[in-house]
C-alpha cells in the first residue's frame, strides 16, 4: 500500500501556489466605488517542522482614492477615521506595492507560480484588491486573478462553523471581539484557521495511510 509523504515544501503543496491570507477594511461594499482603507496580508509556508504556518504579516493604512465613497455606516462598523493623522496612510498605489513587493519576493524564493488569496468570504477581498489594481494600473498583481481559499467553506467543513469568530473558537484560537474588524487582526486569525484546517487534514491523511501507530 502507498503511503502519503510529508510535503516539505509549499510550492509543491498547492500546485505552484503560495497561500496569502489577505483582510481588507473598506469604505463600503462596492469594489469599484468605495474606499479600500486597510490591507493586512500573511503568506504561509512550510516550516521546519513540517507543518504550515503564518510568515510574518504585511500591512498597511491606505488613503482613500480620489472621489471614493466612504459609508458612514460601514466607518461605524469598522471604527476607521480615514483621514486621522496617525493612521500614516499611504496612497493606493504605494499601499498595494508595500504589500506586492514583499509577496513577489516570496514566489521567487519559493519556486512558486502565483499567489493565491486565502479569506473568510473571500470574493470580498478579492474584488477589492483587483479593482485596487485596475485604478492603480499595477501590471504585476501577484494573486491568481479568480481562484481562492475559503475559510469560510473550511470552517464549515471542518467544524460546521462559518463565522470566523466561531470557526476559530473551535480551533482553540484566542479570539477578542474588540479586536476583530482590524484587517490585521481578522488577517492573522483566518491565517492562523487556515494552518490549523490544513495542518490537521494531513496529519489525519498522513495516519489513514501509514496507520494506528502512525
Amino acid at each position: 500500500m502507498s503511503t502519503r509523504k510529508r510535503i516539505t515544501e509549499i510550492s509543491k503543496r498547492f500546485r505552484g501556489f503560495l497561500p496569502v491570507v489577505v483582510d481588507v477594511e473598506t469604505g463600503g461594499f462596492n469594489a469599484e466605488t468605495d474606499a479600500l482603507l486597510e490591507v493586512a496580508a500573511v503568506p504561509i509556508i512550510i516550516g521546519s517542522s513540517g507543518r504550515l504556518e503564518p510568515a510574518g504579516t504585511l500591512s498597511c493604512h491606505v488613503e482613500p482614492f480620489p472621489g471614493a465613497i466612504l459609508d458612514p455606516k460601514s466607518l461605524e462598523f469598522t471604527g476607521i477615521d480615514p483621514y486621522h493623522p496617525f493612521r500614516f496612510a499611504k496612497p493606493e498605489k504605494d499601499a498595494l506595492q508595500f504589500i506586492f513587493d514583499p509577496i513577489h519576493v516570496l514566489l521567487k524564493k519559493h519556486t512558486c507560480t502565483r499567489a493565491i488569496l486565502v479569506g473568510h468570504n473571500p470574493f470580498f477581498d478579492i474584488g477589492f484588491i483587483k479593482a485596487a489594481v485596475e485604478r492603480t494600473k499595477i501590471k504585476k498583481n501577484p494573486f491568481h486573478s479568480f481562484s481562492t481559499f475559503d475559510t469560510a467553506t473550511l470552517g464549515g467543513l471542518a467544524f460546521g462553523q462559518t463565522v470566523l469568530a466561531r470557526a476559530a473558537m473551535e480551533a482553540g484560537i484566542a479570539w477578542n471581539n474588540d479586536d476583530a474588524h482590524s484587517a490585521v487582526y481578522d488577517a492573522e486569525r483566518t491565517a492562523e484557521l487556515f494552518c490549523f484546517i490544513v495542518n490537521r487534514w494531513d496529519d489525519f491523511s498522513r495516519m489513514q495511510t501509514k496507520g494506528p501507530d502512525y
